[in-house]
């Protein structure tokens, strides 16, 4: 099966797997694992943030975050299409008691005026704006990297209005790699951000969040409260250490053939593709122009051994490690075979 549906989908390479085995390892909760210990101090340096946990997601990781930001009742503004409005079981308005204010704004980004003008004013009415958040790359924007110029100015915006400004960095990296932006740069407007592992780093699980001494003491209660301190999570730990080292330079060869499935893809009859949208590693096309949908063909796709997802007329494709360009042409094959078929 070419997997294709996320960058979730990566397997553990053997020298990963080797280096979780040989994992020096301790009571994570005492401050005792090494491995633990070690990640989190490379993730705060890479971030250029005082401290950093360790922790099982990356939901986690914003609803950690937002919990400590927020009060009940208070506002968070971030894009519509943002993953903590969509795909995390409403964990804002369940464990914070936080609402969200969606903006709109092309390719899954908002403009500063856009976050100006939705910032309440401060009447006994409203609910008090408190959070910007912002998710980079944009996952639903098709993988869109959030300018430093908009992110800084946003950071700008933030700290004039008293606002608090956190960073939803599932796919930081990419950008990273992708714009020639450092990591440190990118993350130096906001209180916290993230790394997720699990997606184009490649690791099984875990995401790491990082900020001020202050900020990770309160995140570790919470870490704490929700039960998700661990013990010798080292072995796990290992995976990231691993992915640090060895995997962020990579992600330019997940670029490349994310790029090389959209221009590959754009000659084929009942498909829409801009190549020139695709940034990093995500991919969207619309088969509108065949007479399917997205249930039957992705049905169809995977009778073929390509898995990828989509809804409605739209498909999204993600590559990742354990992609190759050869894997890339075996599915624009199938996907030309799938709309011949349904032509038929």
């Amino acid at each position: 099966m070419i997997n294709l549906y996320s960058d979730t989908q990566t397997q553990p390479s053997k020298a990963m797997r080797l280096a979780m085995a040989e994992a020096d390892v301790g009571d994570e909760q005492r401050g005792e694992d090494p491995s633990v210990n070690r990640l989190c101090d490379m993730t705060a340096e890479l971030l250029g943030k005082e401290a950093a946990v360790f922790l099982p997601s990356g939901t986690m990781c914003n609803q950690l975050a937002i919990h400590i930001h927020c009060r009940p009742g208070e506002e968070i503004i971030t894009h519509r299409s943002a993953h903590i409005i969509n795909f995390e079981a409403g964990g804002t308005a369940a464990f914070s008691g936080a609402q969200v204010q969606g903006l709109d704004g092309p390719k899954g980004q908002f403009s500063v005026e856009a976050a100006r003008a939705a910032i309440r004013p401060k009447d006994r009415h409203s609910p008090l704006t408190r959070l910007i958040c912002v998710e980079q790359t944009a996952n639903m924007g098709g993988g869109t990297i959030w300018p430093l110029k908009t992110i800084q100015e946003l950071g700008d915006l933030a700290r004039q209005q008293g606002l608090v400004y956190h960073m939803d960095g599932a796919r930081l990296l990419n950008a990273v790699v992708a714009s020639g932006v450092s990591a440190k740069d990118f993350a130096a407007p906001f209180d916290s951000l993230w790394l997720d592992l699990s997606k184009g780093l490649g690791c099984p699980v875990g995401a790491v969040l990082a900020g001020s001494k202050a900020f990770i003491e309160e995140a570790w209660r919470l870490k704490q409260r929700t039960g998700g301190a661990m013990r010798q999570a080292g072995i796990i730990a290992a995976a990231g250490i691993y992915a640090l080292e060895h995997n962020i330079d990579r992600l330019a060869e997940d670029h490349a053939n994310a790029k090389l499935f959209a221009e590959t893809l754009r000659n084929l009859p009942g498909v829409k593709i801009d190549p020139a949208e695709v940034e990093t590693n995500i991919v969207f096309f619309d088969i509108a122009g065949s007479g399917m949908t997205a249930d039957p063909f992705v049905a169809a796709m995977k009778a073929k051994g390509v898995d990828l997802g989509g809804a409605g007329t739209s498909i999204r494709i993600v590559t990742h490690l354990d992609i190759s360009r050869d894997d890339i042409m075996t599915a624009v094959e199938a996907i030309r075979a799938v709309l011949q078929e349904a032509k038929r």
